[in-house]
């Protein structure tokens, strides 16, 4: 399972001899066996891969930071305010230009609860991804001014480093249902007890993909974790399964596939899953207007507003598909009517991703907010698996052991 360390589902086609240890596990030995897909016959170069690392992340936070000052606007006002092209460039949002919300703020978390949960793996010899990375949207709840109802130890005498970003302590029209799930959370790895399906699952898990694919885990298992950890805050189906799905789109993608490979790869995975009629058919529609010849915000119209999960996931499908770049693409995720900054964020994800960090406009990377952080902890996601850490007894580099657990606690 992808929530226990310590299993490398490496495939020998796709492993990097510099970064994988070449163990083999039980589980491993066990999987079933599946013909590797057609994109793997070309091995992702350290640099390539490293550049959709930052891309995606980066990406994800552009997307945000373009959409926010359109986000409760509708088309018509946004048209009306900016021209007839719309919003184009960072325009004024929470006292600066190229500020992020609390859509990229999840996601930092995300990737530094997977880290974490991989860290403690290797420390303290047991983990689970989805307890690790709750606690850290725990910790994001308490950058928002917030705590848990219960008395889940939030693990503040070791914060660790990107709770201390002080630029992350601040509300940022964070969403209701998240916030109330995690103050709702009885322990540690909950699902949540509502029955929403909000966006707000969906638009932070891109992370998952990335932590999957650097650890070469099978896609059925990064789906798993994405719905998991969709599920913690989402308690419909469709707010869960998004989660997984997103997170499949981003591995595959990482690993060279074309997106139209990664939507079959992930559909197969998604139609085992008890209730994924609705995230089925909003990507099935997704993919037909993509084909359709509809002006584009005819399109994005029929696929909704984006504020509930289908819709996010479906709008962002879109315009990735018929995206002629990485600018195109977000400018036409954010000028619609609905959640403009989280179908921002899916889709810079995607197309970041797909392109790397060298399609993102430097107009826009210049100014956005933490750009700093986010890439650090890009590439923290990317080198991880080669932090030659464990438990103290059997450590060579003690100092390495500490500098990490000083960054990435393991809890």
């Amino acid at each position: 399972m992808v929530t226990e360390l310590g299993i490398d589902y490496a495939l020998p086609d796709q492993a990097d001899p510099e970064s994988v240890s070449g163990k083999t596990s039980e589980a491993e030995e066990t999987q079933t066996s599946v013909p590797p897909p057609a994109w793997r016959s070309e091995r992702q170069q350290p640099h390539t891969a490293q550049g959709r690392f930052r891309g995606c992340l980066l990406g994800g936070a552009v997307g945000d930071a373009l959409g926010a000052p359109v986000e409760f606007m509708t088309q018509t006002q946004i048209l009306h305010h900016f021209g007839p092209k719309g919003i184009t460039q960072y325009a004024p949002a929470y006292g600066g230009l190229g500020m992020i919300t609390d859509d990229t703020q999840m996601a930092l978390f995300t990737a530094e609860g997977l880290i974490r949960g991989w860290v403690r793996g290797c420390l303290k010899g047991i983990t689970t991804y989805t307890d690790v990375t709750a606690h850290a949207y725990l910790r994001w709840l308490q950058t928002q001014g917030e705590r848990p109802n219960r008395n889940i130890r939030f693990g503040t005498d070791e914060p660790g480093w990107l709770f201390q970003q002080h630029q992350l302590h601040s509300c940022r029209a964070p969403g209701n249902t998240c916030l109330s799930a995690l103050q709702a959370m009885r322990s540690l790895g909950e699902p949540a007890r509502n029955d929403s399906k909000g966006c707000g699952g969906v638009m932070r898990v891109a992370p998952v993909g990335l932590f999957a694919w650097r650890q070469h885990t099978s896609s059925q298992d990064t789906f798993r974790l994405g719905t998991e950890l969709a599920a913690l805050t989402h308690g419909h189906p469709t707010g869960a399964l998004t989660g997984g799905v997103l997170a499949v789109l981003i591995q595959l993608l990482t690993d060279g596939a074309a997106l139209l490979e990664a939507l079959a790869a992930s559909k197969v995975i998604l139609r085992a899953e008890a209730g994924h009629e609705e995230t089925l058919r909003a990507i099935e529609l997704a993919e037909e207007l993509a084909i359709s010849g509809l002006p584009h915000e005819e399109a994005v119209a029929r696929l909704g507003q984006g504020w509930i999960a289908e819709e996010a996931l479906a709008i962002s499908i879109y315009c990735a598909l018929v995206a002629r770049n990485f600018k195109h693409g977000v400018i036409l995720a954010v000028n619609h009517d609905g959640d403009s900054d989280s179908t921002g964020s899916i889709v810079g994800n995607l197309l970041g991703t797909i392109h790397g960090v060298e399609a993102i406009p430097a107009e826009w990377l210049e100014p956005l907010e933490l750009r700093d952080v986010i890439t650090e902890l890009a590439d923290d996601l990317y080198t991880f698996i080669d932090w030659e850490i464990g438990c103290d007894e059997h450590s060579e580099n003690k100092a390495l052991n500490q500098q990490i657990l000083q960054k990435y606690p393991g809890s």
